[in-house]
């Protein structure tokens, strides 16, 4: 499964009129929109916890939900449909969301609300803005989705009806399958978030050649299993999922369902010789050549594993299992080292060694013993290994028809030595022979996975993003068993001269067991009937030369008796390749006129066959054409995720929502220290104050020690001594749970001891642990036993700036519950304490009155003042008027500040 091109798309339906507009607040390749109200979010499946509910909604009834697939010759078209009827007495939202694969592309999306039918069609990108323009213009429907390049996508539709409406929901979706380990893999997530009378999947598998084996199972539970019925004949399978409403339920008198989850078809196909299989249908061709039952080529492995800090943990722990099961794998006849790196670079050998038990268990010894610290030097430890390959090759001490390559195990950007990634790249490229690969591991989301994609892609490899959760390890082992055993090299795959055309990749550095090699192309007309391919490729003792032909006629003839085929199969096949390859040469180009050549073609093909891809984008319109959506997608998948906002057109009205009640605000430096607001609702006036503290210090902002809670901030510093502090990082710890979250202005950390999820500030992710939920969209929050909220900000600078830092604000709402026991610097307002105002007068500062306040037993002087709010407005913030109390809360607060500062970012408060 795969980090989500996920697409989100998001419409409002105002009573009975059909008014939508919508407003992207994200990156754009040429523009930033930045005006925005409220952000809807586009999740990351890299969360294990994540839950997506297909259908949501407070008071509806999910009449159906089918998904339906059909495989064809290892090319599926997914539709995924859903009938919802809004059966409460009021309008609500209710959304539609599906998890798709990373690889896959959408092909359609059709909405009917109310007899209103909203259909789809890919155009070019400038195209498509030009018709959401207009629409926009009119006040009519517009709405854009956006994808990125993370491992699984999740395509989301948000629409707001009136009581009693009939929305229907269709998403195709297209993809090739990849042979991993000697199976295809068909995944399809089922998550309905209810009980649904009609729930249906049905996958329909038709392989020309026959199948050889099918299997389906489920992560939904052991009581699922003989659900789950698989028949099959010589050429054809059938999978399907049909329970009824007593079998979805979790237990005999509950209400919610149980399906939720995962179901995985596996399968592969009959091969008649190791020559490859050739087919032919709708004008193109698809040749796929998986040969067996030849000796593994030995290989020469140098393992560059990152031992920086960020490794440290259960990071390193998985990684170092992992390790021991790979070096347990490799023979006598294949030769390896290892590469670890932090700030330093240093090698357990510094030449290959074969893969003996007593090297093997001295390897074995070193990594255990490896203690991750310091920075990352990817650069010269990549140019380590290159060195390492070249002296044993030009000693000749390895096989001249081995097979030689780099693994990068790695967690974070580059941080020591060289840090520029095109210059890290160019700088491998360089010294890399053409018979060396790379292949890339990154670690979590901290990495810059595509950085790792381009330079394993320019260097024969491939890169695969390794989840950092408790099967890190087996995801390690999993990725090196699919090039574990080298069978052949150099493959070239031709055909008669002047019989094809625009033919995909047919030159290929490796083939590794278990996998396959797929080419397609255009059949030019031909009085044969015959197509012939050959495959030729170097073996360990032999070259080989394999030839396979096939019937032009045959296998339409076929397609058209079958009920359930993908009679197009071959010639979007074709059309995925060609672009997905075009993709990674786009990435690869050096000049900007080679990118727009390409950038061109991509277009072309994606509109000609109706494919969402980073540069086209799918207008969703109404038969009269006047209300439209369009699902967009970033050229550049580095930008990571982004967000849909809604925007209500000038006809709407939208009340103000009233300012929330005891709140923190350290959002924005005053007085060169982080402010802080608390509103007091009985007397219905805002408090300020400041906190003059030093960078480093850690102060408390909320202990609960009944509830076993307590949230605390870090501050930092500018980039100039004495100036202003803000806050760099804030912990939020659940004691009962021994769950603690730390947000930095780098990215999210949540643990238990045990296990790490962490995200970037680049990232959407919803993520739940025992009572402990985050939402990450624009902003993340933190609920804590659906009774403590808290809310933080990132506030970014730009980088060159003199004196500032990126910093966090803080929001805690009124709305929490607490024990008798909270305080805190915020905590202790839970309890609002009673004020008094008078002797209102001119201060000194003819803009800013003063004033006495009683409170607490004690007399200030106030002055009256503004503070910014950010929530609403990250950019320019909303003014907050506020009686502004002077000498750090001093006479407001109980105590002394420096009494709030506390050792770490767990520890609870104790004021004497």
């Amino acid at each position: 499964m795969r980090c989500l091109q996920v697409l989100l798309l998001g419409l409002l339906l105002l009573h009975q009129g059909c008014c939508f507009e919508f407003v992207i607040d994200g990156e754009w390749e040429d523009e930033m929109v930045t005006k925005h109200l409220y952000e809807i979010s586009k999740s990351r499946s890299d969360i294990p916890s994540f839950s997506a509910q297909a259908i949501r909604g407070d008071d509806i009834t999910v009449r159906s939900y089918k998904v339906e697939s059909r495989i064809t010759s290892r090319f599926s078209h997914t539709i995924v449909r859903s009938s919802v009827v809004n059966s409460g007495s009021t309008p609500q939202s209710i959304a539609f969301n599906v998890q798709i694969p990373k690889r896959a592309f959408i092909t359609n999306f059709t909405m009917n609300v109310n007899g209103i039918t909203f259909v789809g069609s890919v155009k070019e990108k400038t195209v498509a803005r030009n018709l959401y323009a207009q629409a926009r213009a009119r006040n009519k429907a517009a709405g854009i989705i956006r994808t990125n390049s993370q491992d699984m996508e999740t395509f989301k539709t948000e629409v707001h009806v009136p009581s009693g409406s009939n929305i229907e929901f269709e998403l195709h979706y297209q993809e090739m399958m990849h042979r991993k380990l000697n199976l295809y893999e068909h995944t399809l997530h089922l998550q309905p978030g209810r009980l649904v009378p009609q729930l249906q999947v049905d996958v329909y598998i038709f392989e020309p050649k026959g199948i050889a084996t099918v299997k389906a199972s489920n992560t939904f539970g052991a009581q699922f299993a003989d659900l789950i019925k698989v028949t099959s004949t010589k050429d054809k399978a059938h999978i399907v999922f049909k329970p009824t409403v007593q079998q979805q339920k979790q237990c005999e008198n509950c209400t919610e369902s149980a399906v939720e989850g995962v179901i995985t078809v596996l399968y592969d196909v009959n091969r008649d010789s190791n020559a490859g299989e050739l087919q032919v249908s709708d004008g193109h061709f698809v040749y796929f050549f998986a040969p067996s039952n030849l000796s593994p080529l030995p290989k020469n492995i140098v393992f560059v594993i990152d031992v920086s800090g960020s490794m440290w943990g259960v990071k390193m722990k998985q990684t170092v299992q992992a390790m021991k099961a790979i070096l347990d794998d490799l023979t006598i006849d294949d030769y390896f080292s290892i590469v670890d790196f932090n700030h330093n670079v240093r090698c357990w050998s510094e030449e290959l060694v074969p893969g003996s038990s007593i090297q093997i268990a001295d390897a074995k010894r070193y990594i255990e013993n490896i203690k991750p610290n310091g920075g990352t030097n990817i650069n010269e430890a990549l140019l380590r290994a290159v060195q390492m390959l070249v002296r044993a090759s030009n000693h000749r001490v390895i096989d001249p028809r081995s097979v030689s390559m780099i693994i990068l195990v790695s967690d974070g950007d580059p941080t020591v030595g060289e840090i520029k990634l095109s210059a890290i790249q160019k700088n491998v490229k360089r010294v890399m022979r053409e018979e060396f690969s790379l292949f890339s591991l990154g670690i979590g989301f901290d990495v810059d996975y595509d950085f790792l994609e381009r330079i394993a892609m320019e260097n024969r490899g491939m890169a695969q993003r390794i989840y950092a959760n408790h099967d890190a390890a087996e995801q390690l082992r999993a990725f090196y068993s699919q090039v574990s055993s080298p069978l052949l090299r150099k493959i070239t795959v031709q055909f008669q001269a002047d019989s094809v055309a625009e033919v995909t990749q047919n030159h290929f550095d490796k083939f590794f067991s278990g996998s396959e090699l797929v080419v397609a192309g255009k059949v030019l007309p031909s009085e044969s009937n015959t197509l012939t391919s050959f495959a030729i490729g170097s073996a360990a003792r032999l070259d080989i030369t394999l030839e396979t032909d096939a019937d032009t006629t045959e296998l339409d003839a076929e397609l058209a008796k079958q009920q359930h085929s993908f009679t197009g199969f071959a010639r979007q096949m074709w059309a995925y390749l060609t672009i997905k390859q075009l993709i990674g040469e786009r990435s690869l180009a050096t000049t900007a006129v080679k990118k727009r050549k390409i950038t061109q073609r991509i277009m072309t093909l994606a509109v000609e066959h109706q494919f969402v891809t980073p540069f086209t984008a799918l207008l969703v319109e109404s038969g009269d054409a006047t209300e439209r959506l369009l699902a967009d997608s970033p050229k550049d998948p580095k930008h990571g995720c982004c967000s849909v906002v809604y925007q209500p057109p000038p006809w709407v009205h939208m009340p103000t929502p009233a300012p929330p009640m005891g709140e923190l605000s350290a959002s924005l430096p005053v007085d060169n220290d982080p402010h802080f607001i608390i509103h007091l609702p009985r007397s219905n006036m805002d408090i300020c104050f400041n906190i003059d503290s030093k960078p480093g210090h850690i102060l408390n902002l909320l202990s609960d020690s009944g509830t076993g809670v307590t949230v605390n901030g870090q501050l930092i510093g500018s980039k100039k001594v004495n100036k202003r502090t803000y806050f760099g990082t804030i912990g939020i710890y659940h004691q009962p749970d021994g769950i603690s979250v730390i947000v930095s202005t780098d990215g999210i950390t949540m643990t238990d001891g045990t296990n790490n999820h962490s995200f970037t500030w680049g990232s959407t992710a919803e993520i739940r642990q025992d009572g402990i939920s985050i939402v990450k969209n624009s902003n993340v929050i933190i609920t804590i036993n659906n009774s403590t909220q808290v809310m933080v900000l990132l506030h970014r600078v730009w980088k060159k700036h003199p004196v500032n830092v990126d910093f966090l604000g803080i929001y805690i709402p009124n709305e929490n519950q607490y024990s008798p026991l909270v305080h805190g610097l915020i905590g202790q307002f839970s309890i609002e304490p009673e004020v008094i105002l008078y002797d209102i007068h001119k201060g000194a500062d003819p803009l800013k009155k003063e004033a006495t306040m009683e409170v607490k037993g004690n007399k200030l002087l106030v002055t009256r003042g503004w503070q910014k709010d950010y929530r609403r407005d990250k950019k320019r913030g909303s003014n907050v008027y506020c009686w502004f109390i002077h000498n750090s809360g001093k006479g407001f607060i109980d105590g002394h500040y420096s009494q709030y500062i506390v050792p770490n970012l767990s520890s609870f408060l104790h004021m004497p």
